[in-house]
């Protein structure tokens, strides 16, 4: 008797140390912070009852299992759910592996649709039994039983019941919900929405949750995920973008009313500002509506970047330039501030004619951002257009020189425009100064510094 206690006690005293650890699954899935749980099946609150039989069982199953060996562990592991479900966590890290094990083992559709029920039963009563668990919740398990229903299922196009167990996840973990969660959250909701147009609206607000979420895991650094979700928000909204839900018209048909009766909701309508810049339906009244009644509540960047898109449209260019500049302002990013310069610089240039002032918001873009090529690219381009500056026309032909100076630069910087900056490169090196040009002006001579004055006022090598 008294070696049954030593043993037994033992067995608690690894149990309980067991309890505190995950399968490698569980490790993978980690949350660090502690959140409030969806609930689904009611949570069981009571201690349970374990006898010393479940505690050996569970050593036994859990030492199989760790070792791969799960035909060994499949009889303990029984069991210890059958008798004592509520025992240990082990029961569930451990046993969702055993059952997948039995899953791979099925001889006939019969006998993996009886493995796949009980798989999908064990995160039922894991729910049941460690819902309000702190780093494992219920949102959290909701996730987990989402993701092993989309490997197992079989004969469910759709998997609804799998995308409404995300859904509550996403909402359960915010921040913490794992990648893959959001991934395939948007996926089945796609396919919801190519089964049935009906679903477009909701495929548009998934596809805002998802992108907050994914947002905010960005952001933060200290999120294990920030650099994956980083790589993977592209994938996301080029899905969104694809899928046909996000023609402007039909965005509008959804909007336009529900802007009207919020236009007193600053969170609402910046929501509205942000997706319709994403999904580049900027030319939108809908959109021109959000803005200005958000800029009246409380002026942001994308409040005026908006407000400043309106006025471009309807040619107010000294406006819109204000509202720009305003939005340069009220932007924390870097990039947005770049972006909303270099926007500035094109209005100078293309609809203003202001060449100078133009180099001036390039010059602001680089500023923030010093690999935005496109704003060499567009200094050159005003560069190759100003012969105007000097009477004698083989001077006039040195702009080219400073023009091809840009476009070289603008490719070291940014290889995203080297196409480009090769085709004007090869263009306007056509134009430079012969060498008949050059025979009355020695000061001209290939590799000679020559300053171009002008409003370019700059310095460049003679070739």
């Amino acid at each position: 008797m008294r070696t049954f206690v030593v043993l037994a006690l033992s067995v608690v005293m690894f149990t309980n140390c067991f309890a505190q650890k995950e399968s490698k699954k569980d490790k993978k899935d980690k949350q660090t912070t502690v959140v409030a749980p969806v609930v689904e099946t009611p949570v069981v609150t009571e201690t349970p009852v374990v006898t010393e039989e479940c505690m050996i069982n569970i050593s036994l199953f859990n030492e199989s299992a760790k070792n791969k060996q799960y035909a060994d562990a499949l009889t303990p592991w029984n069991a210890v759910y059958k008798a004592c479900p509520g025992a240990n966590k082990a029961i569930y890290s451990r046993g969702s592996e055993i059952i997948k094990w039995e899953i791979s083992q099925a001889k006939d559709a019969a006998a993996y649709q009886a493995a796949f029920t009980k798989l999908m039963g064990l995160y039922d009563n894991r729910v049941k039994y460690f819902g309000n668990d702190e780093k494992y919740p219920t949102a959290w398990i909701l996730g987990i039983k989402a993701l092993d229903y989309i490997a197992y299922v079989k004969n469910d196009d759709l998997k609804k019941p799998a995308y409404e167990w995300l859904e509550k996840s996403i909402d359960g973990m915010k921040e913490n919900t794992e990648l893959e969660i959001i991934r395939q959250f948007l996926v089945l909701s796609n396919g919801l929405y190519k089964s049935n147009a009906a679903h477009a609206e909701k495929f548009i607000a998934d596809y805002i949750k998802a992108n907050a979420e994914m947002e905010a895991i960005s952001a933060n650094t200290a999120n294990k995920n920030s650099a994956k979700a980083i790589e993977l928000k592209p994938a996301l909204d080029a899905l969104f973008a694809q899928s046909g839900a996000a023609d402007c018209a039909t965005l509008d048909k959804i909007f336009g009313d529900k802007v009207k009766q919020n236009l007193d909701k600053q969170d609402y309508l910046l929501s509205i500002i942000g997706f319709y810049r994403r999904v580049k339906c900027t030319e939108s009244d809908v959109y021109f509506n959000a803005a200005l009644a958000s800029h009246k509540l409380q002026p942001s960047s994308e409040s005026a970047a908006a407000c400043g898109a309106m006025s471009y449209k309807k040619e107010e260019f000294s406006k819109a330039i204000n509202f720009y500049d305003e939005a340069t302002k009220l932007a924390t990013d870097k990039m947005d501030k770049a972006d909303y310069q270099f926007t500035n610089a094109q209005i100078c240039y293309k609809e203003l004619n202001n060449f100078s002032r133009a180099r001036e918001y390039a010059r602001n873009s680089l500023d923030h951002n010093p690999n935005n090529g496109k704003a060499y690219l567009l200094i050159g381009s005003m560069y190759a257009k100003s012969r105007g500056i000097f009477d004698d026309p083989v001077l006039a032909k040195s702009v080219y020189w400073v023009a091809v100076d840009k476009f070289i630069k603008a490719k070291q910087i940014d290889p995203s425009v080297t196409e480009d900056a090769n085709s004007l490169i090869r263009t306007y090196s056509g134009y430079f100064p012969s060498k008949d040009d050059i025979f009355f002006q020695p000061q001209l001579s290939a590799g000679k510094s020559f300053f171009v004055g002008g409003w370019i006022g700059e310095s460049t090598t003679c070739r």
